[in-house]
């Protein structure tokens, strides 16, 4: 069998030498380091011949300590694989749902992080509600009478759009702006999409805290994300934006509360934005572990401790190939 594949997003395909910021970077460079044969492919390479699912495939290896790609490609069975990682970033939009279709082929030999009933099913900005007690009250609608209703029972709010990341298309509103209207025609579409409409949390201004999940652990190495320009939400990753954090006993008991379900759908990789307790989103299409920050912080090798959990965990028992 090949080793790993891991689908990748096309804009770090199309530009490979990755730097250090970037989570995928750390995971195809311990791979390698242990041994292994890792491939990359990007979501629109995936194929099927009847039931059989492919990837157009690009082997991986390290030169001078960068990883690098071979120019020539090879058509291989996603069933050939031991492991998958499916990591292209968002907008989920048809030609992801179509991706995890094709992933929902693959054999129950083949392991696949995350599953892709979760990638599929389990949208990053409503998965929330499904741990009530642990969140900001929402809505999700495109009503404007309902989100305005929301905003003057509130006075703040966050809208967020359902299927994008890294802080794009979200607004901060109060019921004093002179713009409602006009941004909540924007949020929505012309009143057609469906946003997440967050209660606003003071304490974002002093950022939100990413907690890392790994294969049913929740790792005590975190980092807060801090806005930048004037803005409220992080949209920069440097180490300017990126402080050190501890997880609060509030925090480490998050744990117990997301594991078995997370474990139900098929999600071993996640990270969760908190701000004052509460969860706030869950990353689980292409979750950012800011290992290179973590790993000056802490001064520990992360990416060793990552492929150590999600190697013992794949291996044992309570992996199960949902999809």
């Amino acid at each position: 069998m090949k080793n790993i594949l891991i689908v990748i997003d096309e804009l770090e395909f199309k530009y490979f030498e990755f730097n250090k910021l970037v989570t995928n970077f750390w995971l195809i460079h311990e791979y390698l380091q242990r041994g292994k044969s890792v491939y990359v492919a990007v979501k629109s390479g995936l194929f099927q011949k009847n039931n059989i699912p492919f990837a157009i495939c690009f082997k991986t290896y390290i030169e001078k300590d960068d990883i690098k790609k071979k120019e020539d490609f090879q058509y291989i069975s996603l069933n050939d694989f031991e492991l998958i990682f499916f990591r292209p970033d968002p907008p989920v939009d048809i030609d992801y749902i179509n991706a995890t279709y094709i992933l929902s082929y693959v054999n129950k030999n083949t392991k696949i992080i995350n599953s892709a009933f979760a990638l599929r099913e389990k949208n990053e900005k409503l998965y929330i509600n499904e741990f009530q007690g642990y969140i900001p009250e929402n809505i999700v609608s495109a009503n404007e009478k309902l989100i305005k209703e929301f905003l003057f029972e509130h006075g703040e709010i966050i809208i967020k759009p359902t299927n994008r990341c890294f802080g794009s298309g979200v607004f901060y509103l109060n019921d004093k702006d002179k713009n409602i209207n006009a941004i909540l025609q924007n949020a929505t579409n012309n009143f057609k999409t469906q946003v997440m409409v967050q209660k606003f949390l003071p304490e974002v201004m002093q950022g939100d805290k990413r907690l890392i999940y790994i294969c049913g652990k929740l790792y005590d190495y975190c980092v807060r994300k801090v806005a930048t320009n004037n803005d409220f939400k992080f949209n920069e990753h440097n180490k300017n934006t990126l402080k050190f954090a501890q997880l609060t006993k509030e925090d480490k008991e998050l744990e117990s509360v997301i594991k078995d379900k997370f474990e139900h759908d098929g999600v071993y990789l996640a990270g969760l934005d908190v701000i004052a307790g509460k969860i706030i989103e869950i990353n689980i299409t292409s979750p950012c572990f800011f290992i290179n920050e973590i790993n000056e912080i802490f001064s520990i090798n992360f990416e060793k401790m990552i492929v150590d959990r999600i190697e013992e965990y794949v291996s044992s028992n309570n992996y199960v190939n949902i999809c």
